[in-house]
């Protein structure tokens, strides 16, 4: 950057505007400037050069700020999950941090926005059971996924084109897997279990998801969450547990809830310097690629009298709302925010499944089941905050 007569300013985070740089002259024992006539009006006496010295510091501090995101990129090259892909990642899309876009929204909007989806999963719950009495399950997840595929390829084309590699395809293969195993898992376990229980037993997955963070990724696992994991095994007894035994019922919604903690590790993880529209647009085809396969080896033919305006209308709203868009609001809020404070938050659609059971379907809350809920929800909160606002309310106290 070249020297001006009136001064130099090493700081471009210091200055706003032009007068900021007469004002830094000033400091440094300039002279003052006089004003002088011209076509645009009046102006001062090194206006021009002020002007220059102040996008000359832009141009610095830009090629500083590419510099850092070349040694964060570089940084990254250690992750065996790095992505290689040469095509950029569009700005809001990209998690917060040195890599973050100026569109990238806050962590708070993604917050809100799993808040409202694991409302809208509680009722979920509820609106599945009454289509199982009708559809099998993996004709469920077909027609659920298949239509949600299209809207996605229809709706991010241009962007399943730019990203359209084999890096891109084996981790939409890799989620494919993983959610299609959780789904199966979660809805045959709602066929032998009350949509309250399977709701409250799917949340467990918040617990799980500092484990499989270690096993995948190395994460450290504090005695919190241990503590918090016992707690949440004894809840899980209170709830799963009739005369001692388990239904399988039950036990299948806690290998889905497995399957549910791998998937939140794994997109929070490949998701930060990844199009996650991209990936999720492949993970719904391949789920509902597998459900149909599955359907047409295993399940019988549902007669087309039984194929009501009813269902039809549930099953397109269980693949607009809680697919298309909660899915997608899922992937994209889990590259935004820590994987536990994201599997708490949505881990709230287990007591708004119970919520809607209750209300809705006449579910009877017993007190060996409140007991159990408690407990979760306690082992929830206990993962998560270490009960620090108790330490704070009796310091106050």
């Amino acid at each position: 950057m070249a020297n001006s007569k009136h001064g130099r300013v090493n700081d471009i985070d210091t200055v706003a505007t032009v007068e900021d740089v007469h004002g830094e002259g000033r400091a440094q024992g300039a002279a003052p400037q006089r004003p002088c006539g011209c076509r645009a009006g009046v102006r001062y006496e090194g206006e021009s050069e002020a002007w220059a010295q102040l996008k000359t510091m832009m141009k610095d501090h830009e090629v500083k700020s590419g510099q850092e995101i070349d040694a964060a990129v570089e940084s990254d090259s250690t992750d065996p999950f790095a992505t290689k892909d040469p095509v950029p990642v569009p700005a809001e899309d990209r998690a917060p941090g040195k890599l973050r876009g100026a569109g990238a929204r806050s962590p708070l909007f993604w917050k809100i926005m799993l808040v409202a989806m694991a409302l809208i999963w509680g009722y979920s719950f509820l609106t599945m059971k009454t289509v199982l009495d009708t559809v099998p399950t993996f004709m469920l997840l077909s027609c659920r996924f298949l239509l949600s595929a299209v809207i996605m390829f229809v709706i991010f084309h241009k962007r399943i084109k730019a990203h359209f590699n084999r890096e891109y395809l084996g981790f939409g293969v890799l989620m494919g897997c993983v959610i299609w195993s959780a789904y199966a898992a979660q809805t045959l376990g709602l066929v032998d279990t009350t949509p309250g229980k399977n709701a409250f037993l799917t949340g467990t997955y918040c617990i799980l998801v500092p484990f499989i963070a270690l096993v995948l990724f190395r994460e450290r696992v504090t005695k919190w969450h241990i503590a918090s994991a016992l707690m949440c095994l004894v809840g899980v007894g209170f709830v799963a547990l009739d005369n001692f035994s388990i239904q399988m019922g039950d036990l299948l919604t806690l290998v889905g809830a497995m399957f549910f903690a791998v998937d939140m590790a794994v997109v929070g993880h490949i998701g930060r310097t990844r199009d996650v529209s991209v990936l999720t647009s492949w993970m719904f085809l391949f789920v509902g690629l597998f459900s149909l396969a599955a359907t047409c080896a295993f399940e019988p033919r549902v007669p087309a009298e039984q194929w009501t305006p009813e269902i039809i209308g549930q099953l397109v709203f269980l693949a607009v709302v809680c697919t298309t868009i909660g899915l997608l609001l899922q992937n994209q809020a889990l590259s935004h925010v820590p994987p536990a404070t994201g599997s708490l938050l949505l881990s709230l659609e287990s007591p708004s499944g119970v919520l809607f059971s209750v209300l809705m379907a006449g579910e009877v809350l017993t007190g060996k089941l409140i007991f159990g809920f408690a407990l979760i929800f306690l082992s929830i909160v206990l993962s998560e905050t270490h009960f620090s606002f108790l330490r704070k309310f009796f310091k106050k106290s």
